[in-house]
């Protein structure tokens, strides 16, 4: 048991670090390999294709460095992630990609990729503009042609050519790592093993970031290792996490959520079942299948980025919340994330009008003040624990 202990420290300790310097883990693999990197942008973009040129695709993460050339390049207002972006840009720490592309985005997102693109015009940069309106007649006609332009774009990039058996491979592969990793949430989210909520993002964040087959024989090592390990007791209050479309919350919020006595049990997050919500067919045309992908995700895991009109995000909360048996909800919204601000007096009217408990926490790239935000966590937690002493009585 103690060496099963010892090497899940390991590996975990190996995803950590990876998303605690991605670009060190991009210069190695380029080193080692010989091949090229490409750098993308959330929320949906077919990683696939990346993969089957033979490039790295790697999801360009916040850094926690204060933003300070980027600063000029981008509007005060804009979220922190675009912030961050821009400045990891004009400080020329994205050199290391070969380009970087986007499918879609939000405002901010596109503020920054165009800040990103005047930082360093020298390296190509692509935006394959998905449309956000997924119920219109010529969307499917839409992202049908952008997935087209953006293969050949890619082709161009990596002087490959994407061989359609090397896209089913691709992904088949990322297929296998998505299922690993919601096993992973499932046995989690049942008690079956426990992970820290720090370490379940690590694990969502490094499939961003690591080469995909290295990324899953790590992961199924881990759950192997993890089968035959109790989780500790307690009588923790459960609770789901939501928001943060693009990227991840900082893990010290995680371990202050668990040291009040939380377990977070399930969640919506971008670092978390948002980015492995939703395969790729396997069987038929690999485009169409990739088309298929950013359709059914939308069903999966709503985002308030999209239009769709036979979907609603709170409903969806409304069910997981059903099917894990969470007690409550925080949400995590990043400050200045306008889709979110836009969409979350639909989700405050859904909370109240069926009694679900929930806290609203601003999140910022610089000034996370844990203590004042450990006040109102341990509020929520007691007013959860008065809720199941009344609803025993």
């Amino acid at each position: 048991m103690a060496k099963a202990q010892d090497r899940i420290r390991e590996i975990v300790a190996r995803f950590e670090t990876v998303c605690g310097d991605y670009l060190a883990y991009v210069a190695d693999w380029k080193a080692r390999t010989g091949r090229k990197a490409l750098g993308v942008l959330p929320m949906n973009f077919p990683v696939e294709l990346v993969q089957a040129s033979g490039a790295l695709p790697v999801v360009i993460q916040e850094d926690e460095d204060p933003i300070t050339d980027g600063r000029n390049l981008i509007y005060e207002y804009y979220c922190a992630y675009s912030k961050s972006i821009t400045d990891q840009a004009a400080k020329r720490k994205l050199d290391i990609f070969d380009s970087i592309l986007a499918v879609d985005h939000c405002v901010a997102l596109l503020g920054a990729f165009d800040a990103m693109r005047y930082a360093a015009p020298q390296r190509p940069v692509y935006l394959a503009q998905f449309p956000a309106s997924m119920d219109e007649a010529s969307s499917v006609v839409q992202v049908d042609k952008r997935l087209q332009e953006l293969r050949v774009e890619i082709e161009r990039i990596t002087g490959a050519v994407i061989d359609d058996d090397a896209l089913r491979a691709a992904i088949r592969l990322r297929n296998q790592d998505r299922q690993a990793i919601r096993q992973l949430m499932d046995m989690r989210s049942s008690g079956r093993i426990w992970l820290a909520a720090r370490e379940m993002q690590a694990i969502v964040q490094s499939s961003m970031i690591m080469d995909t087959a290295e990324h899953l024989d790590l992961l199924s090592e881990l759950k192997s290792l993890l089968v035959d390990c109790d989780p500790p007791s307690g009588n923790r209050v459960k609770l789901h996490l939501s928001g943060h479309f693009c990227h991840a919350p900082r893990p010290e919020l995680y371990d202050m959520f668990e040291a009040c006595g939380i377990a977070i049990i399930d969640d919506d997050l971008y670092t978390g079942y948002r980015f492995v919500s939703t395969d790729v067919a396997e069987e038929g045309d690999a485009m169409a299948a990739l088309r298929d992908w950013y359709f059914n995700r939308n069903v999966k895991a709503p985002c308030s980025t999209r239009a769709q009109k036979t979907v609603d995000w709170e409903s969806f909360l409304l069910d997981k919340l059903d099917e894990s048996g969470a007690e409550g909800v925080i949400i995590l919204m990043a400050k200045f994330c306008e889709p979110h601000m836009l969409y979350y007096p639909e989700l405050r009217k859904a909370f109240h009008a069926h009694s679900v408990p929930y806290l609203l926490i601003e999140t910022e790239h610089e000034g996370l003040a844990l203590e004042m935000l450990r006040t109102r966590v341990e509020s929520l937690v007691e007013t959860i624990k008065r809720r199941r002493t009344v609803q025993v009585a």
